[in-house]
């Protein structure tokens, strides 16, 4: 079954190859804070010191969104889907404790389970890193637990739950691409519709972390493309060219998206790889292609499902037979004397 008309069907491969074949789909995203996030370790916010520009070489730092930040929301946004309605081994997947192997986010986002199996993921996600500075971009704020009354005392004693912490300011941004490799039409799909729909990231312990993905394009080629930190830096200095950096000011979203894709554009023109792209208005159609899909459950239900039957596939032909074959001959060997 095909769902979508706006792509040519030889974009995808029919069903999920065993080997990399040199097929790549790049979402082109930009992701917005909308409240307070954290993304740490340790409990600092994780930052790097780089180049502020590509031209621009003076060193400054900016906070860094690390690949397991983005990706592991956006997977478990597709296993959530996946559950609400029950399609393939729902029940028997459990992330992080028992996969299934056969879902579409177990064959697509990868798995490893010690001695019983791996699968190396098919989406590729890099660090991702803020445009403005961190001095521009995180604000300390002093966290306490009152008592019930709403006070800091009770009884004549002070509690001493009091406590300081980092945050990501809102309205920073993150430039992020998303790499599907070897893709087949519901698979893309299936990834594209977990980064529309994933809204929290960053520290699920914290009631914040509001992050909305603004997508401006999908880039298919036959091999990798720029870096996340290379656009960011190209981002950086058409927005600082153009006088559109003022800090503590945050960034204008309407720039920040219109010199993203100016950016990427540019850097694309001096690939060496074969690539057709679909940015500015030829991204438009497949965009709302894309959304009539997920936000209408019949068609939604469709796609998961086929999606379910290719990944259920390529397991039963690729993973479950390895598996079998690998303990049978176990089996086989007979003791040593």
């Amino acid at each position: 079954m095909k769902f979508l008309k706006t792509l040519d069907s030889k974009l995808f491969h029919d069903e999920i190859p065993a080997k990399p074949m040199g097929k790549y789909a790049h979402f082109i995203t930009v992701r917005v804070t909308e409240s307070y996030p954290l993304f740490q370790t340790d409990g600092e916010l994780n930052k790097a010191r780089v180049s502020a520009g590509i031209e621009d070489k003076t060193h400054i730092s900016r906070l860094a969104m690390f690949k397991r930040k983005q990706s592991t929301p956006e997977r478990l946004t597709g296993r959530e889907l996946l559950r609400n309605y029950k399609i393939g081994d729902w029940e028997k997947c459990d992330y992080n404790v028992d996969f299934s192997k056969t879902t579409p986010d177990c064959i697509l986002y990868g798995f490893a389970i010690g001695d019983s199996g791996s699968e190396k993921s098919k989406v590729v996600v890099d660090t991702a890193y803020s445009i403005t500075p961190f001095d521009d971009s995180h604000l300390n704020f002093t966290l306490n637990a009152p008592f019930e009354s709403g006070t800091m005392s009770r009884q004549g004693e002070v509690t001493s739950r009091i406590n300081s912490q980092d945050h990501i300011l809102p309205q920073v941004f993150f430039p992020s691409i998303v790499t599907l490799k070897d893709p087949t039409e519901t698979g893309f799909i299936y990834v594209f519709n977990n980064i529309l729909r994933t809204r929290h990231y960053g520290a699920q312990t914290t009631r914040t972390g509001r992050v909305r993905n603004e997508l401006i394009g999908v880039i298919f080629a036959d091999g990798e493309i720029v870096s996340n930190l290379r656009w960011t830096q190209k981002i950086y200095d058409l927005m600082s060219a153009a006088g559109k950096i003022n800090p503590p000011d945050p960034l204008n979203e309407n720039d920040v998206l219109t010199h993203a894709n100016r950016a990427i554009t540019e850097l694309m023109e001096g690939e060496c790889i074969s690539h057709r792209d679909f940015l500015g208005e030829s991204f438009d159609s497949l965009l709302a292609e894309v959304k009539s899909i997920s936000s209408n459950e019949t068609k939604l239900q469709a796609m998961l499902t086929q999606a379910n039957t290719e990944s259920t596939a390529y397991a039963q032909k690729h993973i479950l037979k390895s598996s079998e074959k690998g303990k049978k001959g176990k089996k086989a060997v007979a003791p040593t004397e």
